[in-house]
Order: structure tokens, then C-alpha cells, then sequence
């Protein structure tokens, strides 16, 4: 058997999908299993267990709904007996139809049900990574067990750094400018042994220039904003004692290749979009405003992500604190 998987379009949802891939190889376990990837995240994919090929798609290369469609007729001749989407996007279930895999499963909201041969009804107020398992069990009639996200990093190097990631592609997500500077110049003081270690996409080069501004302890400071792929991120991550993070992608995938994660909530759901383990997983909110969590991109009530902006210093050191004792 040969089974295609779409999988989804945000790095912290790639991650989480890892729990699908694995199910299928429990109910499949002599399928080849192939994914489709969006071409900027497709060096993450060569750390998913279990995966045989990858195909990197490319809406540059590929524009519009035609160009998913000849983008899916390219893989017409593997054959495929099965194509699972996890992005519920009309787009994604014609680049399905144009493989010609025999079934086709998966959500739809935007009308793509009638190019799928199973619409899946989905779960409300789940977790994000149960609700992609769903589609799994509504089609084999059947619970799956043992649900984990996992990558395999493939270049650990103990480096000791404590890691912390302010960013977010939300700027509801993303830790206000001022609360994050203080935040870091609290946690070098209170942890003078420690290495710091600042991570970010080339987005994000600015706003960590600005944070390190007048930071108090520069030279205990690596800033690794831009510098790294995906790939060379995850291995900077796995190396890593603890990850801190705002609700973001770089929060799931140190919680996927098992180290400890603080994450940060403001905006974002964590009932849904939580790191998924709950192994060396502390998750901390503010809880103090009734609008929290209003899961929009954009805080339009303060101007500012104030929920990221009342979260407890005195919380995230005694979490941090447990971990660096333990790890």
C-alpha cells in the first residue's frame, strides 16, 4: 500500500502532525508512507520518523489552484492508494484529486468535500493533534494509542544553553519589546552560570537587535536569530538544556525532540495548540484578563499583547529553575 500525506502549512502544525504519521504506520505498518510539504518548512520533514519520500511544493512555482493541480498530476504515476489531507483547504483537496489516489480523506470547510472520497466530521474543542488523529479513527473504526509527536534530531552536541524564543508570526503571540528585555536581564542575573541562547527567523532580526540593547550580561548572549535553517535549529534545539518560548513553532519542536519547553500563552489557546507531551512540559498564562484567550493575530483591545505582558517573571523563574536543576 501507498499512502500520501498533504501535511499543514505552519511549522508548530507540521510538528504536531508527526502524531498522525505515526498513527498511520500503526494501522499501516507495511505502507510507504510519502508526504507533501510546503517548500519552505521541507528540511523539518527529513526528521519525521518514518517517512519515505518527500515532495516540496512550492505556491511560487506553483500558482493558483491550476498550478496545485499540475503540482499534484506529477505524483499521478506513484499510484497512490491513499491520500490524507490535514490542511481542510479546497487547494489542498485538488492537488489530492490530481494525484489519483483511489481514496481520499480528510476535513472540509472551504467546499473541497466533493473532490474527497471520505469527509471526516471533526471534533470540537480538541487538540489539534487529536484532532488530525480523528480522521485516522473515524476511518478504521478504531482509537489510535501511544499518541506522541517526535523528531529525530540528528546532530546533537551538548551546548548547555538555555534557549528563548520571544518571536511569534502573531504579534498577539510575540512578547512585548520592553517585557522581554527585562525578562532576559532578570534571568542572566538569577542564573549566572547559565549561557543564553537567542533564537529567531529573518523576521525577527530586528526585533531581537532592539532586545539586546542594553542587556546587562551581553556576553553570556548567543544570538542565533537568522542564522540558522529548520534544520540546523532543530539540532540547535535538541542540544539545548530548555527551551523558552512564546506560543510558537520553535515551542513545539523542542517539545517533539524531548527537551524541557516553558511555553508562554497569551492570545493562543493551549487546550489546542499546546505543545502536545506533557513530559518536561510547564505551559504558563497570565490569566488575568477575561479576554484571554482571544486567539486573534492582532490585539485590538490594548494595542499590545498585554496578556503576554502580565505573565509572572517570579513563574517562569521557579520553571526554569526546576528544569536547570533536573536536567
Amino acid at each position: 500500500m501507498k499512502i500520501l500525506i498533504r501535511l499543514p502549512n505552519w511549522l508548530g502544525d507540521v510538528v504536531m502532525s508527526t502524531a498522525f504519521i505515526g498513527a498511520v504506520k500503526q494501522f499501516y505498518p507495511t505502507a510507504q508512507v510519502d508526504v507533501i510539504i510546503k517548500k519552505e518548512l521541507s528540511s523539518i520533514a527529513s526528521l519525521i520518523p518514518g517517512l519515505n519520500n518527500i515532495y516540496s511544493f512550492s505556491k511560487d512555482e506553483y500558482k493558483g489552484l491550476g498550478g496545485v493541480y499540475r503540482f499534484g498530476k506529477t505524483l499521478r504515476a506513484q499510484n497512490y492508494d491513499m491520500f490524507f489531507t490535514l490542511p481542510d483547504s479546497l487547494s489542498a483537496a485538488v492537488m489530492g484529486k490530481a494525484t489519483g489516489a483511489k481514496q481520499r480523506i480528510g476535513y472540509s470547510k472551504e467546499g473541497g468535500f466533493f473532490l474527497l472520497t471520505r469527509t471526516c466530521k471533526r471534533p470540537a474543542n480538541v487538540h489539534r493533534v487529536d484532532e488530525y488523529l480523528s480522521i485516522l479513527e473515524q476511518l478504521n473504526e478504531m482509537p489510535v494509542t501511544g499518541r506522541k509527536v517526535a523528531l529525530n534530531a540528528t546532530e546533537i552536541k551538548a551546548n548547555n544553553l538555555v534557549l528563548v524564543n520571544f518571536n511569534s508570526e502573531a504579534e498577539s503571540r510575540r512578547m512585548p519589546l520592553d517585557k522581554a528585555r527585562e525578562l532576559l536581564n532578570l534571568l542572566t542575573h538569577i542564573f549566572p552560570e547559565h549561557k543564553f541562547g537567542i533564537i529567531g527567523g529573518p523576521k525577527d532580526i530586528i526585533y531581537v537587535e532592539e532586545l539586546l540593547q542594553n542587556t546587562h550580561s551581553p556576553n553570556r548572549i548567543e544570538n542565533y536569530t537568522g542564522k540558522t535553517t529548520l534544520y540546523t535549529l532543530a539540532n540547535l534545539i535538541a542540544s539545548a538544556r530548555v527551551l523558552l518560548s512564546t506560543d510558537s513553532g520553535p515551542a513545539h519542536l523542542g517539545n517533539a525532540l524531548g527537551i524541557p519547553v516553558i511555553a508562554l500563552f497569551g492570545a493562543g489557546n493551549e487546550q489546542n495548540t499546546a505543545p502536545y507531551n506533557k513530559s518536561h512540559l510547564t505551559v504558563l498564562r497570565s490569566g488575568r484578563l477575561e479576554c484571554e484567550p482571544c486567539v486573534r493575530n492582532e490585539c485590538k483591545l490594548y494595542g499590545i499583547p498585554k496578556c503576554m505582558q502580565l505573565l509572572d517573571d517570579a513563574r517562569i523563574v521557579n520553571a526554569l529553575s526546576l528544569y536547570l536543576k533536573h536536567v
